[in-house]
């Protein structure tokens, strides 16, 4: 297991620091906005004697909120396709798990988020990377660059939509051409919509569970981490249409 492109960084910056240098945090996608005040008063006005263990996959009420979230944003999904995380992360690491064996393969443009290493290191998986270019945006690669690269150990692609760490926001065209990539050959789309509010210009991203016809294939990890600028709570949810995977994803959250 690698250890952390990003952490192994904060001994330096930190050290920098100390010896009176300005810094800046390029390692680690930490928004430099104030965390909503409202989250702090929940925890302070919380009424709990026993901080007791909840459902396998996550506390009804927050999934009931995390509905009523995902329907303003246009999205429709119900409880039951609602699987809460330990963070991001684990919500990656779950997709993973349970949508590929140890040896397969999974397609991600790059210039990608570095932790996808280790998550495929842990999940047993080989990452294989499609080159995305700055000459146009950082645009989703052509088809036919995913095609080439295409084996019988594919068994998912997975985007970042916004982009960490290129910026760019798939439009549903784009989306729409690679689930179709995906109906052809049988695999999933992980989709990481960590970044879903950070649209600029106009810009609106569009979810994996709204393209026709994804049901069978999409599968959303998102996180209140950057939403929120609550990076330290550490919540996040997997979500997806289809149970078969939300059960096996299930399975593996019931360790926890």
């Amino acid at each position: 297991m690698p250890a952390s492109p990003f952490r192994k960084l904060a001994p330096f910056a930190e050290a920098a620091k100390r010896a009176g240098k300005k810094v800046y945090h390029l390692n680690i996608g930490q928004p430099d906005i104030a965390t909503p005040p409202s989250l702090f008063e929940a925890v302070r006005r919380a009424d709990i004697r026993v901080l007791a263990y909840s459902h396998g996959a996550g506390t009804d009420s927050y999934r009931q909120k995390l509905a009523t979230y995902y329907h303003r944003a246009g999205i429709e999904v119900s409880t039951d396709e609602i699987l809460v995380t330990t963070a991001g992360s684990e919500a990656i690491l779950f997709a993973l798990l349970t949508c590929l064996n140890p040896g397969d393969e999974v397609i991600i443009p790059e210039p990608f988020y570095g932790t996808y290493t280790a998550f495929a290191i842990a999940a047993g998986v080989t990452i294989v990377p499609v080159t995305a270019t700055i000459a146009n945006g950082f645009a989703l690669p052509p088809l036919a660059d995913f095609e080439e690269v295409i084996t019988p150990r594919t068994k998912a692609i997975l985007l970042c939509n916004p982009s960490n760490p290129t910026g760019h926001v798939y439009t549903r065209r784009e989306l729409v051409d690679i689930l179709g990539l995906c109906q052809r050959h049988g695999l999933y789309l992980l989709s990481d919509e960590a970044y879903r509010e950070y649209c600029y210009d106009g810009a609106r991203a569009t979810s994996a569970l709204n393209l026709p016809g994804g049901a069978e294939y999409a599968v959303v990890m998102d996180t209140i981490s950057k939403r929120y600028s609550a990076c330290g709570a550490r919540v996040g949810s997997l979500v997806t249409r289809n149970q078969a995977v939300f059960q096996a994803a299930f399975h593996f959250a019931q360790m926890r």
